[in-house]
């Protein structure tokens, strides 16, 4: 298949031994995550329908398309992983296109592959690609949904342009850090504010996503992932965000990170500890101001050794 081509192709030009360890930010070196992409012949048939699709459909205005999310920073499970992607587009997405997008995304889910219903990602312009935050609504597929126009959360654009700049895998096009602007650490320290306030501070009071056991262990991974890039106004992956909260954070928080880490159904994290480290993610996103401490130690009320 042609993916899988050139994804060989980018890695034996970037060839380099292979390890079973992550570097320094919780990454696999990438020819490493490269070559595990390739092991999954199922998938790479799935992204080469929907790059030819994308392409027959946009024509001149397909600028490229990126991989992002696990497929791209190496944590990819494919028990639990979506398949997360980027088109870029010379423009906005014209109501005719959108109809044609959408019905390709119908024609795809409709198949045989496992993975057509696990397709999460955007079709947007170059322009707001580059330097918009919160972009204007574009074409947009989660897992197990149809495509439709999507306004994204505050925060959100942020962390996804920064992750696309740093670690997405081109399958045609240039690359993406000739397309986005550099995200700075601060702006990726406001994007966790955004999601926190959005979308996550409301489920205290009303959060039937977190009876489910697997949910909450999504949830403490992701509150492990946004006390880290507080801290460090960077973004690493769950696991290795939860490694960290381990040994930074306070030791009640250590027993609820391993249950989230195991993804268990028998022994899924504590609902009412999981509660209470959303709500300690928020005060502490919260209390920190304009000058980003340093010390690993200063996690404020609950978060220190």
């Amino acid at each position: 298949m042609l993916v899988a081509a050139q994804l060989r192709s980018r890695a034996d030009a970037l060839r380099a031994p292979l390890t079973a360890t992550l570097d320094a930010s919780g990454y696999w070196p990438v020819t490493q995550h490269l070559a595990a992409l390739i092991d999954y012949p199922e998938i790479n048939s799935l992204l080469q329908e929907l790059l030819s699709g994308a392409q027959a459909i946009l024509g001149d205005h397909f600028v490229g398309m990126y991989l992002d999310g696990s497929l791209a920073i190496g944590d990819f499970d494919p028990d639990k992983s979506d398949l997360d992607f980027v088109v870029v587009t010379d423009s906005e997405v014209s109501s005719d296109t959108f109809v044609a997008l959408k019905a390709m995304h119908d024609r795809i889910a409709s198949g045989a592959s496992k993975w057509a219903s696990e397709l999460e990602g955007s079709y947007v312009s170059q322009r707001a690609l580059r330097h918009d935050r919160r972009p204007a609504a574009h074409p947009y597929i989660d897992r197990g949904s149809v495509l439709a126009m999507v306004h994204p959360e505050s925060g959100y654009w942020s962390i996804h342009r920064h992750m696309l700049r740093e670690h997405g895998v081109v399958l045609a096009g240039p690359p993406p850090q000739t397309l986005i602007d550099p995200v700075q650490p601060d702006e990726l320290r406001e994007a966790v504010r955004g999601i926190l306030h959005e979308w996550w501070m409301p489920m205290l009071d009303h959060g039937p996503l977190l009876q489910n056991g697997f949910y909450r262990c999504y949830a403490v991974l992701t509150m492990s992932r946004m006390l880290y890039t507080i801290r460090h106004g960077a973004i690493v992956t769950k696991p290795f965000a939860a490694r960290w909260a381990q040994e930074a954070l306070d030791r009640r928080w250590a027993p609820l990170i391993r249950h989230a880490l195991a993804w268990s159904r028998e022994a899924p994290p504590d609902l009412e500890e999981t509660r209470a480290y959303i709500q300690h993610t928020c005060e502490y996103s919260e209390q920190i101001g304009p000058t980003w401490n340093t010390d690993d130690t200063a996690h404020g009320h609950g978060a220190g050794r």
